[in-house]
């Protein structure tokens, strides 16, 4: 094409010599025609070099073009700016603008736009701004590229301010201006902006319908997305492939199946069913709804899968559970040549671990397992993972507890630059406080340069869960402080905190921010804000809560029949379950968890054994091991230990130390010795360094006179290396929490508190209580 075009063109030069100056100079007018046809021909060169690899072809344009001096000409001057801006050479560019003459507007344009196309947005910027201050009038080409600048640095009062002076200048606002305002309005949350400009604007195309229907897309609102498309169908553009694959990934996201399936039937009718995005996105859909079976025939086909239809069909099935099929399509992706990414082991790895949660004993391991398998599958082939893998592979280490594994992958991350990136920040945190080492997973954190909601998020939770409520609340307070967004997760998070503490008053402050935010109308938080209030005593505000929920879930309906229930109001948590079940709500297994614990509390036995059975027999929900605590919990509150006992044998699975736990403290209750052995047996085996159940067998032994098996447990927690962790207690009183260990004599009111404590105790014995001693004096275990 270069050579076809330029050969010509040297013809024109070749009879103009020295000799022939002369009547060159005679003919002017000749002369200018031969000019402009020369420059229009050099002009058509140039335009055929934009791209990078013919920069050098471009350059010997450019040198013909200043020996034949028509490189004043302002159309080939141009023309060599625009070509070394489409080649990516800046400076060449630069060089080439200052020696055309900038009182037109074209140079300026060309420098904008091509600054745009670069992504240099602030330097486009300045020049419309130099270009302003020379004295320039900007034209209707000028602008696109500006608001296309404005859009790349996110400013939306100076593209307003750019649309003020097109309106101004009397320039309509074109096709071109329009898209990219809107697109600028919409990446900043201004949808209503966009929507009153979109209605203004007289012609509108398939684009502009395009961008704001990703508008509202984006911004999550679902129903105006729909009515966008409804009247877009309405008017004269037809929808292309952009607007479908955009208008069904709002179906998948809502689950709107039956609109959906109308959407397929519209793209077969216009012939877009085999374009990749739009299958693709079909897939996803379907896959999302749970439709697996269409999605499959969907897969099956269509005549070319690529990279992103099998992984679009492997996350199908992941997400719905079916993970035998997705090893099964994972293998037949390996069989049909096709390479896996980071986004095939991004989306596998994690489920196998996720997966292995749900599960119990060697079903557990054996998933953790085979997410390592598919790494090590990885390494085998060659491909070096990326921050995206090792940030799935990670759970799988915090599954099987694998700390020494973890530490080796953070070592590799390290190794290799990657220990910036938030999502293996949040991964190795995450792996770290599942492996009960919550230091290293503040390390992790505090070295961390950038911190996301979910970085935050992940330490709050896993101080929470490892029964450091105090330290997840100053996180929380922290993540505040450096100007972190707190999202339903956060608040949740800290809200169980705030119950686990148990601390009202800051409950109360975080259900302060939640009405003065987003998060008053949240179903996972409000539900946590009943907890808050049940677990600090205060049933009407839990209640109020639950009252004023605009929505209410199972989530919601769990918590608060369990607030009942952990009050001993058993009754009312029974009206709650059938107002429940009224209102179209199934329960789970934790709305069975509340109803048993409620029992217990209550002293019903037969309600208890009533609910445990219609929830496994009506409900064909499997009993879990905290279950199965709660019965033996009942049958111990009752003094029927050996009912409890054989609830445990009845288990299809292993007893965990909850269960056996609360087995032994129904016997200390009672004074059961022998049941208490067999239950502290199987302890030691599972917990051998929880010294609370040494500790609670001692005075199970002591308060039975036993005092050689007291001795006997006392050497078996020195041979074992137990430590004796102090229990201690606190109380909120005016918004300060009080700790107090056994005898203590640390607080600065200790002497009051012993003298109201010791009146007290006079008080009850005068009712009748004899306080019975926590281990009985004996000589021989004074050093207990």
């Amino acid at each position: 094409m270069f050579k076809k075009v330029i050969c010509p063109i040297y013809k024109h030069f070749i009879p103009i010599t020295s000799q022939r100056s002369k009547s060159v100079h005679t003919d002017c007018k000749y002369f200018l025609n031969l000019e402009g046809a020369v420059a229009s021909q050099i002009a058509s060169i140039l335009q055929a070099c934009s791209d990078h690899s013919l920069i050098q072809q471009g350059r010997q344009v450019h040198a013909h073009a200043i020996c034949s001096g028509l490189v004043k000409n302002s159309l080939v001057g141009t023309k060599i700016l625009g070509m070394y801006f489409l080649c990516g050479s800046i400076v060449d560019a630069k060089n080439i603008f200052y020696k055309l003459d900038l009182q037109y507007t074209l140079p300026w344009n060309w420098m904008i736009r091509g600054f745009t196309m670069m992504g240099y947005f602030e330097f486009a910027l300045l020049f419309y701004f130099k270009m302003l201050g020379s004295g320039i009038s900007p034209d209707k080409y000028t602008f696109p590229s500006v608001i296309k600048a404005c859009g790349g640095v996110n400013n939306v009062r100076l593209g307003k301010a750019i649309y003020d002076t097109i309106q101004f200048m009397g320039f309509g606002v074109d096709i071109f201006v329009g898209s990219s305002l809107i697109q600028l309005y919409v990446d900043n949350g201004c949808i209503h902006d966009a929507w009153c400009l979109f209605v203004e604007m007289p012609h509108k195309d398939c684009v502009l319908w395009n961008v704001m229907l990703h508008g509202y897309v984006k911004n999550g609102e679902s129903k105006n997305a729909v009515g966008m498309f409804l009247e877009m169908r309405n008017s004269e553009i037809k929808p292309n492939a952009v607007t479908f694959a955009c208008i069904l990934s709002v179906c998948a996201s809502e689950a709107m199946i039956g609109f959906g399936t109308q959407l397929h039937g519209l793209i077969v009718a216009c012939g877009l069913e085999l374009d990749s995005p739009v299958a693709n996105t079909l897939l996803a859909m379907y896959s999302k709804c749970q439709c697996l079976s269409e999605a499959r025939k969907l897969f099956d086909m269509m005549p070319r899968t690529d990279l992103v239809t099998w992984n679009g069909m492997i996350s199908g099935y992941i997400q719905n559970g079916f993970m035998v099929e997705a090893s099964r399509l994972f293998q037949a992706m390996i069989s049909s040549s096709v390479k896996p990414d980071s986004i095939t082991f991004a989306s596998f790895l994690p489920s196998v671990a996720e997966l292995a949660n749900l599960k119990q004993g060697l079903v557990l391991n054996g998933m953790n397992h085979d997410a390592l398998e598919i790494f090590r599958w990885l390494l085998k082939e060659k491909m070096r993972p990326n921050s995206l893998t090792l940030a799935s592979v990670l759970p799988a280490c915090a599954g099987l507890v694998a700390l020494k594994l973890g530490k080796e992958l953070h070592g590799n991350i390290l190794k290799h630059g990657l220990d910036g990136r938030l999502h293996l920040g949040s991964a190795l945190t995450d792996m770290y406080a599942k492996s009960g080492r919550l230091d290293l997973a503040h390390q992790v954190f505090e070295r961390m340069f950038e911190r996301d909601t979910i970085c935050w998020n992940s330490m709050i939770t896993s101080y929470s869960q490892n029964g450091k409520p105090e330290e997840a609340i100053d996180i929380f307070r922290q993540m505040g402080m450096a100007g972190a967004k707190y999202d339903c997760v956060s608040i949740s998070a800290a809200l169980s905190a705030c119950a686990n503490l148990p601390a009202l008053h800051y409950g109360k402050e975080i259900h302060g921010f939640m009405i003065r935010s987003a998060f008053s109308s949240d179903l996972f938080a409000e539900s946590a804000l009943i907890d808050v209030y049940a677990k600090c005593g205060n049933l009407v505000f839990a209640r109020r809560v639950f009252d004023m929920m605009e929505e209410k879930n199972e989530v919601s309906w769990n918590s608060i029949i369990s607030a009942y229930g952990s009050h001993g109001c058993l009754q009312d948590s029974l009206v709650l379950f059938r107002e429940m079940l009224g209102n179209g709500i199934l329960p789970d297994h934790v709305t069975f968890l509340g109803i048993l614990s409620a029992c217990g509390h209550a002293g019903q036995v037969d309600d208890g054994i009533f609910y445990f059975r219609c929830m496994i027999e009506e409900y064909g929900i499997s009993a879990r091991s905290e279950h199965y605590a709660c019965m033996v919990d009942l049958f111990g509150r009752a003094g029927r230990l050996s009912e409890a006992f054989e609830t445990i044998k009845s288990m299809p699975f292993s007893p965990d130390s909850g269960v056996w736990g609360t087995l032994l403290g129904a016997c200390r209750v009672h004074g059961n010795v022998e049941l208490a052995e067999e239950a502290s047996r199987h302890l030691f085996d599972v917990e051998p360094q929880n010294s609370g159940y040494y500790i609670l067998l001692s005075n199970i032994h002591a308060d039975a006179g036993k005092w050689g098996s007291v001795l006997k447990v006392r050497s078996l927690m020195k041979e074992r290396g137990v430590q004796k962790v102090p229990g201690y207690s606190w109380i909120e009183v005016n918004n300060s929490t009080h700790m107090f260990v056994a005898a203590d004599g640390s607080h600065p009111q200790s002497a009051q508190i012993y003298s109201m404590l010791k009146s007290l105790l006079l008080e009850l014995r005068k009712e009748g209580y004899n306080p019975q001693p926590y281990l009985p004096t004996h000589p021989q275990t004074s050093g207990m």
